[in-house]
């Protein structure tokens, strides 16, 4: 899980993550959203990747990317669950 927070830890990734909600996107499409070179784009992409936050699906010469909802509600579940419960200090 500590890759999944690493990834959502940068604002881009975020970003795109925000994007990604509302449906499948194009690498091309995300890239046009940011003033971001795509070695850039492509390293943010990869580091969500790794993180199994996003998958990819190829179309021809188009990689489309699509969140990994049940990933990320696993991490804010996660991080919800980190305070741990106050009755169990007592």
């Amino acid at each position: 899980m500590n890759a999944v927070f690493e990834a959502l830890s940068h604002p881009v990734r975020r970003k795109i993550i925000q994007q990604l909600k509302r449906g499948p996107k194009s690498a091309g499409e995300l890239a046009d959203m940011f003033e971001l070179t795509k070695p850039t784009m492509s390293t943010h992409f990869a580091k969500l990747k790794s993180a199994d936050l996003v998958s990819t699906k190829r179309d021809k010469n188009t990689i489309i990317y699509s969140l990994n909802m049940s990933i990320l509600e696993r991490a804010l579940a996660e991080l919800i669950d980190f305070g741990g419960d106050k009755d169990d200090d007592k």
